[in-house]
């Protein structure tokens, strides 16, 4: 689902009242626990955690006016999903996230390249995300970003 939103709070206030507390919880979690020098937004129509421009002037490479995206959270049509680019591009961090998933969550882990998908509201493992936000900070991000996602 794609929202018009110009902010995170937008975004938020367009949601559905059963979704609007997981992702703000989700929020709280990421930007609680976000090292330092990852901004939040807007980014694809979801709430964005990325690399701004003053630390990375290049940008993404398919889009350059847009910052280097790092997490997003969407709420689509039937689940709330968690899209995490070093789950993708860190093979020891998406092992490390697919091994600490179970003792987290009662529910087996629903996930693509880097997309983490929760269908059920109530068992979204945030002290785990919490913890996965923390594994990468934003210098790390951008030798990864260069040396194994930007070059293919």
């Amino acid at each position: 689902m794609q929202y018009e939103a110009t902010s995170p709070e937008d975004y938020i206030n367009q949601l559905s009242e059963e979704r609007k507390a997981p992702i703000e919880k989700l929020r709280k979690t990421i930007k609680d626990n976000l090292p330092k020098g990852f901004e939040e937004g807007i980014g694809y129509g979801m709430l964005a955690y990325f690399v701004p421009h003053s630390l990375y002037p290049d940008g993404y490479h398919c889009t350059p006016e847009l910052p280097l995206p790092f997490i997003n959270i969407a709420s689509q049509k039937n689940f709330i999903a968690l899209y995490h680019s070093g789950l993708y591009a860190k093979p020891e961090l998406h092992d490390w996230f697919v091994n600490e998933y179970p003792k987290h969550c009662k529910y087996k882990l629903d996930k693509g390249k880097s997309c983490v998908r929760f269908k059920k509201f109530d068992d979204i493992p945030y002290s785990l995300i919490a913890e996965l936000t923390t594994k990468i900070p934003v210098e790390e991000w951008i030798t990864i970003y260069e040396t194994n996602i930007k070059k293919k």
